[in-house]
């Protein structure tokens, strides 16, 4: 009998066991420890499910794909219903844009992602041994589940290089974006990192540390039993001020971050910095098995380079001081170059209904990757290594 697997859509995550879920999202973690990606791990997605922070009215709806052989699990995806295209940081406004204006209905549409997450991982979650099968299935299912329901179009986004490579061999168009990442070179110490920059950088960031640091209070690292109740309710005033600058209304609800602390407070890097007594300012950030990722950072209290301080200098001693390989420090922000932070490619998967659209999305996309490649080249140049450094990070 030839092996058959079948496709599921799953509304919410209750439909699943944790267990199944991680078996396929971190396999790595079974033993105990960190999972590589902290975001695709069922306590994380079922946070912002039981908060509220994704379903009905929130743009967000659970379609979570599972791909079953004979009945045994062998994959699974973060799939949504998006009817709109906030949250997401592979900007699809002016696709959007045009196919209205011919005529077209671009929402809603289908997004295999992490909400409001700009991080990249794997976004097809297969069990070690079923890679292709898994991710073929899992292609297949979600593609002809927006054919079968007339909807414009299906994105997979800050899915890993490997992904994208694969999903291409699919059929899928592949887009190349870019984000800025610290690489962890074995530095011993905040200061040995610092000796790889040339003079000038070295200067200005020891100044900004000191000017930072001078802000009349303490910075604290907590991590795990470390973070009480109490951070919560500072930080989300925090998040709510970023939140209303940036996007307008903040993405997750308050009930999120009690529900992080029950389940999610060892997977959280939490920087506070506090002067008289009282949180002023924070960063959030998510530890997975080698790699740091910052979230988000708000503060009530302006202080000189605090924001530099709290977001990006503060994880790389983090990271030095656990061996982690890296920091993804987010979306956006040429200012993080000279920090050290690097530009990285980042990866994402389309797929859309109109042939004679998706020809033209095509178009677009290389035209897009020519030139990503060489701002990452341009970027690269200006960053803040001396040159011997560049050369033997090449």
């Amino acid at each position: 009998m030839d092996d058959v697997v079948e496709i599921h859509v799953l509304p919410a995550l209750s439909e699943i066991s944790a267990a199944e879920w991680d078996s396929c999202a971190c396999p790595e973690a079974a033993d105990g420890g960190r999972p590589y990606d902290p975001f695709t791990t069922y306590r994380f997605l079922k946070a912002l499910e039981d908060s509220r922070s994704v379903g009905r009215g929130t743009g967000w709806e659970p379609r979570y794909l599972s791909a079953r052989r004979n009945g045994e699990l062998i994959g699974v995806a973060p799939l949504y219903a998006k009817n709109n295209s906030q949250g997401e940081y592979i900007f699809d406004f002016s696709w959007a844009h045009a196919y209205e204006n011919a005529g077209g209905q671009y929402y809603p549409k289908l997004q295999i992602a992490v909400p409001f997450t700009p991080a990249t991982g794997r976004r097809f979650l297969v069990k070690p041994g079923a890679e292709a099968e898994g991710m073929s299935a899992l292609v297949q299912g979600a593609v002809q589940l927006a054919a079968d329901n007339m909807l414009s179009s299906l994105h997979i986004t800050f899915c890993t290089e490997g992904e994208a490579i694969a999903g291409e061999q699919m059929g899928l168009m592949r887009r190349v974006s870019q984000q800025f990442h610290w690489e962890n070179h074995g530095y011993d110490s905040f200061d040995d990192f610092l000796g790889s920059l040339s003079s000038r950088k070295r200067k200005t960031i020891r100044k900004e540390r000191q000017r930072a640091q001078a802000f009349g209070g303490d910075i604290r690292m907590l991590t795990g039993d470390e973070i009480q109740p109490h951070h919560w309710d500072a930080f989300w005033r925090f998040y709510q001020d970023t939140g209303s600058r940036k996007w307008g209304s903040p993405y997750l609800t308050r009930q999120f971050f009690d529900i992080a602390q029950d389940t999610l407070r060892d997977d959280i890097l939490l920087v506070m910095c506090d002067r008289d007594g009282r949180d002023i300012a924070g960063a959030l950030n998510m530890i997975g098995r080698d790699t740091l990722y910052g979230r988000y950072w708000g503060c009530i209290e302006h202080h000189e380079f605090l924001h530099f301080e709290a977001c990006y200098y503060q994880a790389i001693d983090y990271a030095i001081r656990e061996r982690l390989s890296g920091v993804e420090a987010g979306a956006q922000g040429e200012h993080k170059l000279a920090r050290g932070y690097l530009p990285a490619e980042c990866h994402s998967l389309h797929w859309v209904g109109d042939a004679g659209f998706a020809r033209a999305i095509e178009r677009f996309l290389q035209e897009e990757r020519r030139a990503i490649e060489q701002d990452i080249e341009v970027l690269t140049a200006y960053g803040p290594f001396r040159r011997d450094q560049r050369e033997e990070q090449d």
